[in-house]
């Protein structure tokens, strides 16, 4: 029986179009063994993978990872050297797969300040997985939900918009997700319960999901019942129960 035969019709039929994840909990995970950071870090890229493969498999058209923000720079030299080493290291080692399951690479962030190898890997898989279209696979790296609003607001003034032309749509128009819908999910592991400065213009209205599971322990069957979760709940965009249910 495949995964995707786990789920009853009604959750295959409200599959969000976009889920996004903040992976937390990679140290702590590392810590409770007794173990380097690094170790964490290894385990839940492997964890990466069976999410994307499954998201893949359940039709699921966008994936957003919040990989490493801006404000991850402040951490041990050591621990920001291995994290692009493995990101350049499991680039490699999945490429192929990206390729055979027609995924597309995409980044939100500023890549022109990573270290050369892991712009280079990036710019490859991302040229290589362009006109891929099963699925898009978003790495947040090198990101700031913050920087990338100014940003949007820099632009819109560098184009001249009009200031009675400047609206939701003109400036999603200048984000980073500029051609991808907002995440309907949002899930973000280890017990936390923000964003952290994670698509704070496109988190808007989508449903969050928090786990005090750890991202090296997140399963294929969590991811599961999560999905469950947010086909049981009810989206109104402001609107009442009453509206939805007459529309």
């Amino acid at each position: 029986m495949s995964n995707s035969q786990l789920l009853d019709r009604a959750t295959l039929e409200a599959l969000p179009v976009h889920v996004s994840f903040i992976m937390d909990g990679n140290g702590r995970w590392a810590k409770r063994r007794g173990e380097e950071r690094t170790a964490g870090h290894r385990a839940g890229s492997e964890t990466v993978q069976r999410i994307v493969r499954e998201s893949r498999k359940l039709g699921i058209s966008n994936v957003t990872l919040y990989t490493f923000s801006r404000e991850n720079w402040a951490r041990p030299k050591k621990e920001v050297s291995f994290l692009f080493e493995l990101l350049v290291s499991f680039l490699k080692k999945e490429l192929p797969a990206l390729i055979e399951q027609n995924i597309k690479l995409n980044i939100f962030g500023e890549i022109s300040e990573l270290p050369l190898a892991a712009r280079t890997a990036l710019q490859h898989a991302m040229k290589k997985t362009e006109k891929n279209t099963s699925m898009t696979l978003n790495l947040a790296l090198n990101y700031s939900g913050r920087e990338e609003i100014i940003r949007a607001a820099k632009q819109l003034i560098t184009d001249s918009v009009p200031v009675d032309e400047i609206t939701e749509e003109t400036f999603a128009a200048r984000l980073y997700s500029s051609d991808i819908p907002d995440p309907d999910l949002m899930i973000r592991t280890s017990g936390e319960v923000r964003l952290s400065n994670f698509m704070l213009f496109q988190h808007a209205y989508s449903e969050m999901y928090f786990t005090e599971t750890l991202w090296p322990d997140f399963s294929i069957e969590e991811f599961h019942d999560v999905l469950k979760a947010y086909a049981a709940r009810e989206r109104r965009f402001g609107k009442t129960g009453d509206q939805l249910n007459n529309d």
